[in-house]
């Protein structure tokens, strides 16, 4: 990615809004970077990576919610964000952890030597190089240009989502996860911080897997940009100030944007309503045979992934107008079609 100065107009501000909210609804909250295109011609495109590192959480909190294990220093969560060009629109297309990806050809930071291109999973991408590096990679996968990227991790999504006063998620049936020790009656239910995190971070719940962990932290998001909108916290410069200081906090890397700026995106996310919101999950055609050294990956549905991305790069919806499809739940491997944020909100 270019590194050029970071440029912050009016405009770009308004355009990393709902990004920006996003971070307070996926087990995300860490050091962020991005950089600003010379032009938005077709709104903005933000690429959200949730890492698996824990070493910020303390012990008592690995054992009380469960999030202990071995890291691999990779990303569980990537989200594709589409701001349109009107403001009026927020697109967001879940890339799954196993997907299988092609990791470009590059020079190693540590050894200086050229590594070839490969296969491996999605979330390797960021184990061999880090942000930069999965940013290249999901650019080659999806032929969208990223201009934002944001790395997240456990810690400030602890923080953020208790400073708000927890989120409010709601499900028609038993949650139950054998590793993250979820386990939710039908109903709706008000999650602090430690909860929160056990909730988007399962994926034992049925056979879905990935994909109805993905769904889940689509819900959340949906849930805590509600809660924030009926609280009136993203119209309340004070308290997002305050948010905007547990997201961002000590960073050893630049921001590119202050609490101050939080603020002012917060108010104009505030005016997107949930029905102008539109959550997927890329095409999946089935599993990839083995690959030795790999493992068992997901394969794209080619074909509808590349209509789904040429949308976003055409600054397009991905629902037509007057259609509000309904979730699957659980979501099926095939078929899983985008549904408006109304749609994923508690009733």
């Amino acid at each position: 990615m270019a590194k050029n100065p970071l440029r912050f107009r009016t405009s770009l501000r308004r355009l990393l809004v709902p990004g920006m909210v996003l971070l307070a609804a996926v087990p995300l909250l860490g050091n962020s970077a991005f950089r600003a295109p010379e032009k938005a011609a077709h709104g903005t495109n933000i690429l959200l990576l949730g890492t698996d590192g824990r070493d910020t959480i303390t012990a008592e909190e690995k054992r009380k919610f469960h999030a202990g294990g071995v890291a691999c220093d990779c990303t569980d969560v990537m989200m594709l964000v589409h701001v349109s060009e009107r403001r009026d629109r927020v697109s967001v297309v879940g890339l799954p952890r196993d997907s299988l990806a092609q990791i470009p050809a590059r020079r190693d930071d540590f050894t200086g030597k050229e590594r070839p291109a490969h296969p491996a999973k999605l979330n390797n991408a960021y184990a061999e190089g880090g942000a930069q590096l999965t940013v290249r990679t999901v650019q080659d996968m999806t032929h969208v240009p990223i201009d934002h990227f944001l790395q997240i991790d456990f810690r400030r999504f602890l923080d953020a989502v208790e400073q708000v006063g927890g989120v409010e998620v709601c499900t028609a049936r038993r949650l139950k996860d054998s590793a993250t020790k979820l386990d939710l009656a039908p109903g709706r239910h008000r999650l602090g911080g430690g909860r929160s995190l056990q909730y988007v971070r399962s994926r034992h719940v049925d056979s879905s897997a990935d994909l109805g962990r993905i769904q889940r932290q689509q819900r959340f998001l949906v849930a805590a940009l509600r809660d924030l909108m009926s609280r009136r916290v993203l119209t309340d410069p004070e308290a997002m100030a305050r948010v905007g200081r547990t997201l961002l906090g000590a960073a050893s890397v630049d921001q590119g944007f202050g609490a101050d700026d939080l603020v002012e995106l917060a108010s104009v996310l505030s005016r997107v309503p949930l029905s102008h919101t539109e959550f997927a999950t890329v095409p999946i055609a089935d599993f990839n045979p083995v690959i030795e050294g790999v493992g068992s990956t997901l394969r794209w549905d080619r074909e509808k992934a590349d209509q789904v991305f040429a949308g976003l790069v055409a600054d397009r919806p991905l629902i037509p107008a007057g259609q509000s499809p309904r979730p699957s739940d659980p979501p099926r491997m095939q078929g899983y079609l985008p549904v408006r944020g109304s749609s994923l909100a508690c009733r």
